[in-house]
């Protein structure tokens, strides 16, 4: 490449893997760009980009259907307007801000305007508590607080020097977010930021643990995006719409870097409760091009009827956790478009994904995205293997990946160790290359000495018409150590008992191989992290405590099952 400022060397990078889209050996040769010297991606790309351009960056849909919009812009200049006053307010270059807003429009500019003035964005989730939030202000050495009003209360215990600022409704000792636009601004400066500087902070959801803190700089996400505008299959013009929570490191993958870096529309839904049929009246309404939305709300949307209500869908993917065969088909079915599943965690961009054209392997993840040293190793030889760890080989360390965990280096040593960054999930590569998803390291465990993968036993539950979800986890077993046990949420119209229950093992018998029978099961509602995520380490806590006799369960269990 021939290009010399960041604007040019990053829209060459973005405009490669565009062009590679159908051409597998040019996107194979793909290399990230090495941004030196100054960098700021609101800066340097984002505002090249949006100033005099009028078409839509941000539409927000609320619950009665209010649409509110900003074009590209509209946004430049109200981040600079907003820039100027936050620094007016103290918040000064590397100082941490804490954003605590929902899906609304503030979220975006105040992210722009926190990036313009070289500070460190710490979105987290409204659904935090005051003690929750205690602690995140600690950990992540937070200096200023951007909230909606009705989450102010939640800040009164909050040490007094921290910075306020709320949305909405005037408080008392809080800064008010309107009072940023009645002045104008210039554009804003380059703060001198450098792509090795920090800008966000993201907790992990817990799934396993206490959530971890992700620290990302400016170019393993601005930069690192790059892999997941590839994913998607983004192009300029499309209309995005993904499915996310606010605080979750999906959101900014995309809701705010992968849309932006491919110069589209980015819709967000701020509704208070989901619905299947409004989800599917707006992807019509509003003409989405392309559709991102977790598994739990693709199972969701398939018990409606999809039926003529494709409208302008080209592209529709699947991410959070992996997604059942069966969903794949039944959207197959009714729109002829595969939902392509993918593959990141918030330590990184996307990394693994069936990628727009390429064959799919129903199940499968897909194949190592451009730039991504995906390996996978056997966690007891240390060896590249086709079963094992999904690890990153840092001999040539990824743009994409996290500096590391803030305070934590004993869990650093270990995520950092032999060379690669240990992800802790566990996956099987097929003689294509598809990498299909086994579960979290934690999550495996063995019975009868076969190894069994929670996925594939839940995904075989879900087909059944009674189960809307399921969680497999081991149950102490005398005889065989430990035996596979699924906690099960059953489908509306359907009422636990032994007879349902029965005839759900019966359909686990047909359907799963001898070694992965299913023995036991329980209904009850699925614990889960504040970002919708299965915590399936407190089911297996609950049956290990149900072995001692400190927990009373209500199971069934297959011997009951003749034959």
């Amino acid at each position: 490449m021939t290009s010399t400022t960041p604007t040019e060397l990053y829209r060459a990078a973005r405009d490669e893997l565009l062009a590679a889209r159908t051409d597998p050996a040019r996107a194979a040769s793909f290399t990230w760009p090495r941004v030196e010297g100054p960098f700021n991606w609101a800066i340097d790309w984002f505002d090249p980009m949006a100033r005099g351009n009028d078409r839509p960056a941000l539409i927000v849909v609320d619950d009665d259907e209010t649409h509110h919009e900003r074009t590209f812009d509209e946004l430049a200049r109200r981040s600079d307007q907003l820039a100027a006053w936050l620094a007016s307010q103290g918040v000064r270059t590397g100082d941490a801000v804490l954003l605590m807003l929902g899906n609304q429009v503030e979220l975006w500019e105040s992210m722009l305007a926190i990036m313009k003035l070289g500070g460190v964005i710490a979105p987290t989730t409204t659904a935090l508590g005051p003690g929750d939030l205690a602690d995140r202000i600690v950990r992540a050495e937070i200096r200023h607080v951007i909230a909606g009003s009705a989450d102010a209360d939640k800040f009164d215990d909050a040490p007094a020097e921290l910075g306020r600022v709320v949305v909405g409704e005037a408080r008392s000792g809080w800064a008010r977010y309107d009072d940023a636009f009645e002045a104008d601004a210039p554009p804003s400066r380059h703060p001198g930021t450098t792509a090795e500087d920090r800008l966000l902070l993201y907790f992990t959801s817990g799934t396993t643990s206490k959530p971890k803190l992700v620290e990302h700089t400016h170019a393993s996400y601005p930069v690192g995006h790059l892999s997941t505008v590839y994913w998607l299959g983004l192009e300029p013009g499309d209309v995005h719409l993904a499915i996310s929570s606010p605080g979750w490191a999906k959101h900014a993958w995309s809701c705010f870097f992968a849309p932006w870096i491919a110069e589209a529309t980015v819709l967000a839904l701020n509704y208070s409760r989901f619905s299947a049929d409004r989800l599917l009246a707006e992807l019509e309404r509003d003409r989405v091009t392309t559709f991102c939305a977790p598994p739990t709300v693709w199972r969701m949307l398939i018990q409606a009827d999809l039926t003529g209500r494709r409208g302008a869908l080209r592209e529709v993917v699947s991410a959070g956790e992996p997604l059942n065969p069966e969903v794949i088909a039944h959207v197959q079915r009714a729109w002829g478009l595969d939902i392509r599943d993918g593959y990141g965690q918030t330590e990184m961009t996307a990394i693994v994904a069936n990628t727009p054209g390429a064959p799919l392997v129903p199940g499968s993840m897909g194949r190592p995205l451009p730039g991504c040293p995906v390996v996978i190793v056997d966690p007891l030889t240390g060896e590249r293997a086709d079963e094992g760890e999904i690890c990153l080989d840092l001999t040539e360390r990824p743009v994409n990946l996290m500096t590391g965990y803030v305070g934590e280096a004993e869990r650093n040593a270990d995520a950092f160790a032999d060379g690669l960054f240990h992800t802790g999930d566990v996956a099987r590569r097929d003689e294509t290359g598809s990498i299909t998803y086994i579960g979290r390291t934690d999550d495996v465990f063995k019975s009868s000495d076969y190894k069994i993968s929670p996925f594939e036993l839940e995904s075989v539950l879900i087909e059944h018409p009674a189960v809307v979800e399921a969680a497999v986890v081991p149950a102490p077993d005398d005889l065989r150590l430990s035996v596979p046990k699924a906690y099960v949420v059953l489908a509306s119209g359907h009422e636990p008992g032994e007879d349902v229950a029965l005839e759900i093992l019966r359909f686990a018998r047909e359907n799963l191989a001898p070694f992965q029978r299913l023995r036991r099961i329980e209904f009850a509602e699925l614990p889960k992290t504040i970002s919708g995520k299965i915590r399936r380490v407190e089911l297996r806590d609950r049956e290990e405590r149900a072995a001692r006799g400190e927990v009373v369960v209500v199971e069934w269990r297959d011997d009951r099952l003749r034959g």
